[in-house]
């Protein structure tokens, strides 16, 4: 894995606090398409455990999968008995047990894209579902969105992760969804986008920066001048759009 995919251990306290976690309405759109109980899931890069919540307390045995040790300490602080936890990146797990549901959380685009479907359908059951989710946090309102821009202009052009694919943001079908539309290991691909809006205090936005993979490839201390520049030019309160784009897949019967 590259050095930016593994930047997040150094601030697992941090990615805890002020990530959002995801809402209820995300598991009923994974377990509706599913259209069958899931019992079982294997979870690509849990962080923290945001998500193995989520899935966990629904009653779903899940396998948490993370390679950062930081990170997986952080989440085995709060996640439910029933998660068991494996040490390893992605392309270092072994085909053996399949699980119902296979889905990563924010981290998809973190994996080596040489074998990446052939693993997940490895891992998965005859028509288990695979999903990914996520999306970047953004200011809403746009003169605020310039404000930070030019200040973080000195340090950063931009803090996003780019499509792995090249896929345009404008496009109808986004990342991973034009690459499972290619695969023939998966079928029924689908995206649907879980709106959603929330209000941060101005530390706490400048918190979350603080656990974005563009600042932390910076020196530490131009990572506290982007901070500090940033956080001069904003309000008191910021409200944020934190949209989650879902996709899911099911893989094919006799692959």
């Amino acid at each position: 894995m590259s050095a930016r995919a593994l930047s997040f251990g150094a601030v697992a306290e941090a990615y805890e606090r002020f990530r959002p976690g995801y809402p209820r309405e995300l598991f009923d759109q994974v377990t509706t398409y599913a259209g069958r109980p899931v019992r079982t899931a294997l979870e690509i890069g849990a962080g923290t455990g945001k998500a193995t919540r989520l899935f966990a307390g629904q009653g779903v045995a899940v396998t948490a999968t993370e390679p950062d040790a930081a990170m997986l300490a952080e989440l085995r602080k709060a996640v439910p008995a029933n998660v068991r936890t494996v040490r390893a990146a992605f392309e270092d797990l072994r085909a053996g047990e399949t699980y119902g549901l296979v889905y990563a959380a924010a981290a998809l685009h973190w994996t080596r894209p040489e074998g990446r479907w052939s693993r997940v359908a490895a891992l998965l059951e005859p028509d288990g579902v695979f999903a990914s989710f996520g999306g970047p946090v953004q200011l809403a309102d746009p003169a605020v969105e310039e404000s930070v821009r030019v200040a973080r202009a000195p340090f950063l052009e931009s803090d996003e992760v780019s499509s792995p694919d090249g896929t345009a943001p404008e496009e109808e079908m986004q990342w991973p969804g034009t690459e499972l539309l290619l695969s023939p290991l998966f079928s029924d691909v689908r995206q649907h986008v879980i709106k959603r809006r929330m209000t941060l205090g101005a530390a706490d936005y400048v918190g979350h920066l603080s656990t974005v993979s563009a600042y932390l490839q910076l020196p530490r201390p131009r990572q506290l001048e982007a901070y500090e520049a940033i956080a001069r030019v904003l309000p008191g309160t910021v409200e944020i759009a934190a949209d989650i784009t879902v996709h899911l897949a099911r893989r094919r019967s006799g692959q």
